[in-house]
């Protein structure tokens, strides 16, 4: 595997579609130009079927959204399962609350051109989506690496990439690709879940790819923005060009029904190779097992001085 190309969807979600079968209808034909362009994987952001309470039923409450959209998704992702092996395109249908028992999740599933389902769940969840009065959620406890056409992969969920402990868990599993949807309400959350990309791409020696829903769903009660872009975030290395951004959009409210969409393609061979030890100063997966911490008040420390 040399290069692996992917397409970044920033959805809008002012594309109101009417009913589950007509959002169906917009990702096949987003898969359909995904596969035109030569991509291998086409990525939606997080929450992007927020879009569908545009045709939520009337009086319902912000603490019934949640479970409304879990019962959209699985319709949504029923008639999505056939595409990615008709266009030859896997599809990562960006994330969506799923409802297991009483429980709610915040669930990425990657449809994968080869048949296979992978799920994600998100692992950190935001105080929004902890709150009993709207978007009340459950986090996960296991992270998904897969290999998908050759290549190592992992899906991290907005505030997920935020998360060094979890970038720590993935440094001996070696992937190639980190997989970011996400939601941010304000240019600072864009700012904080694209920053730290750009870190995770740094410390495991990875291509990382982020995008984010931008615009307003008609029918909404939390999220009246959502700012976003989207990138695809390497190591800083002097083959890449030195600054560690391949390819980027900038951030965007969509309120002018603008939306990012990226075509980047991952330098697989490359980065392999710097993980071999090609790289400029990168110490591998590093855990800081040798370092203790101490403050400077300890005694042993002041007789010391």
């Amino acid at each position: 595997m040399t290069d692996y190309s992917i397409s970044l969807w920033s959805y809008n979600l002012s594309r109101a579609p009417a009913s589950v079968a007509a959002l169906a209808k917009e990702l096949e034909q987003g898969l359909a130009k995904a596969s035109e362009e030569g991509a291998k994987l086409l990525m939606l952001p997080e929450y992007f079927v927020e879009s569908c309470l545009a045709f939520k039923p009337e009086g319902l409450r912000p603490d019934q959204e949640m479970a409304f959209l879990a019962e959209t998704g699985q319709v949504l992702l029923n008639l999505l399962k056939p595409l990615p092996s008709k266009y030859g395109v896997s599809l990562l249908a960006g994330s969506m609350p799923v409802k297991t028992g009483d429980q709610i999740t915040n669930t990425a599933y990657l449809l994968a051109n080869d048949g296979r389902i992978i799920r994600q769940d998100k692992l950190c969840l935001t105080p929004f989506e902890q709150d009993p009065e709207t978007w009340f959620l459950t986090p996960g406890n296991r992270l998904c690496v897969f290999e998908l056409d050759g290549i190592r992969m992992a899906i991290l969920i907005c505030l997920d990439i935020e998360m060094p402990a979890l970038s720590s868990l993935l440094a001996k599993e070696q992937p190639d690709l980190l997989l970011v949807p996400s939601m941010t309400e304000k240019l600072s959350g864009y700012h904080r879940v694209y920053g730290c990309a750009k870190a995770r791409a740094v410390e495991l020696m990875c291509a990382v790819a982020v995008c984010g829903v931008v615009g307003r769903s008609e029918g909404t009660t939390q999220n009246e923005t959502n700012v976003s872009g989207a990138a695809l975030y390497l190591p800083c290395e002097e083959e890449f060009g030195f600054n560690g951004v391949a390819a980027e959009i900038s951030s965007t409210d969509g309120l002018d029904r603008e939306e990012p969409y990226l075509v980047c393609m991952v330098p697989v061979a490359q980065l392999r190779r710097l993980r071999e030890g090609k790289a400029e100063v990168w110490p591998g997966a590093w855990s800081a097992g040798h370092v203790s911490i101490y403050t400077d008040d300890l005694p042993e420390i002041r007789s010391k001085a």
